[in-house]
């Protein structure tokens, strides 16, 4: 009898964690799909040196850690800022891949050219 209830256990454990390898792996295919398309987020900034950083940390912790959708890009476009918006965004591309800091002329250019992308 002990041996049937352990015999039983194990077999639903294993066929518990076979359902959920299968799972994962659908779930990356899923998620291989969605990367490979993206989408691209370009935020313009102006002297927002207060407000900059935890705007930022407060979209990229959404898009890493939560359920939004998986992002490509996204790129802070300064548009001249007197004070150090520019450099407080630089300093968090450092450290998130995804971040990039342009100048507002660049952005311009990157969308007259958008469909080379």
């Amino acid at each position: 009898m002990l041996e049937f209830v352990c015999n039983t256990i194990f077999w639903t454990l294993a066929l518990y964690g076979l359902f959920e390898i299968i799972k994962t792996i659908l779930q990356l295919h899923t998620f291989t799909k969605m990367k490979a398309d993206g989408t691209y987020v370009i935020i313009a900034v102006k002297n927002q040196e207060e407000k900059i950083e935890g705007f930022l940390r407060a979209t990229l912790f959404k898009i890493l850690y939560g359920r939004e959708e998986y992002l490509k890009n996204i790129m802070v476009a300064d548009l001249g800022s007197t004070d150090n918006t520019k450099e407080i965004a630089k300093k968090l591309a450092k450290d998130y891949e995804i971040l990039k800091v342009v100048s507002w002329k660049e952005c311009e250019d990157l969308m007259d050219n958008i469909d080379n992308i």
